[in-house]
């Protein structure tokens, strides 16, 4: 597979956090990028190789029809980079039925929708990059974590699944496990990263690894790529608390 600066790549969850700061690496290298997320409201990419698509991915019912569309439009897509996704935690039983749903909607079952639809044309071409980007939630469950680990687990099963399935059709397949990153995911949360630099991930920390997963020589695969914070440092953000 030859490396080329004019590929179109797909990057999901664009418009913030890890997945906005890969748009912005891949179109510094010369990259064209479709971005989907649900709102470009606050998100200006100044290319004319940047396309934003505003599409829920949550909404699984409306997902093949947009995805067929998509493809209509853009007949050669090169890969495509996961990064959408939410954060829920708490105890199981603090979850309800809906919420759950919810969570491994968006982080898991769109993704596999998404990839579904677009590995036919990769075949196709005998060529491609599959980039998830997952979490170290999906290398250890922890506790309050369960349904999300869930989520993170299967993403990492279909990642090594997808590994075996597509290598002979010349598509790569690789998950970058990022531990910490500080992004607005934390914002609804009830606990964050520490505050000094070595106790959490920048988002462009994330995006030097995807670049490095996409630019690698034909014939050489990133399985997966684990990043962590040199200092694993936990802040609770409930009011009253340190």
């Amino acid at each position: 597979m030859e490396i080329k600066k004019d590929r179109t790549l797909l990057v999901t969850g664009a418009s913030s956090g890890i997945g906005e700061a890969i748009t912005a690496g891949l179109l510094g290298h010369g990259y064209r990028v479709i971005g989907i997320a649900r709102d470009f409201s606050k998100t200006c990419f100044d290319s004319d190789r940047f396309r934003a698509l505003p599409i829920d991915l949550s909404r699984l019912d409306e997902l093949p029809g947009r995805l067929e569309a998509l493809l209509r439009d853009e007949q050669h897509i090169d890969g495509v980079i996961c990064c959408a996704g939410s954060g829920r935690f708490g105890s199981l039983e603090e979850f309800s039925y809906t919420q759950i749903s919810a969570l491994l909607d968006l982080n898991l079952t769109s993704q596999i929708y998404l990839v579904r639809a677009l590995i036919p044309g990769m075949k196709k071409s005998a060529a491609g990059d599959i980039v998830f980007i997952g979490s170290e939630s999906a290398r250890s469950g922890g506790k309050r974590g369960a349904v999300y680990s869930a989520a993170k687990f299967g993403l990492r099963g279909l990642a090594q699944s997808l590994r075996n399935e597509c290598a002979a059709s010349g598509i790569r397949i690789s998950i970058v496990n990022p531990g910490m990153v500080k992004t607005p995911f934390f914002d609804a949360l009830d606990f964050q990263h520490g505050d000094e630099p070595d106790n959490y991930i920048l988002p462009e920390d994330v995006a030097s690894a995807v670049l490095t997963i996409v630019e690698a020589r034909a014939g050489t695969v990133f399985d997966e790529i684990n990043l962590s914070p040199q200092k694993k440092v936990v802040r609770s953000r409930k009011p009253g608390k340190p």
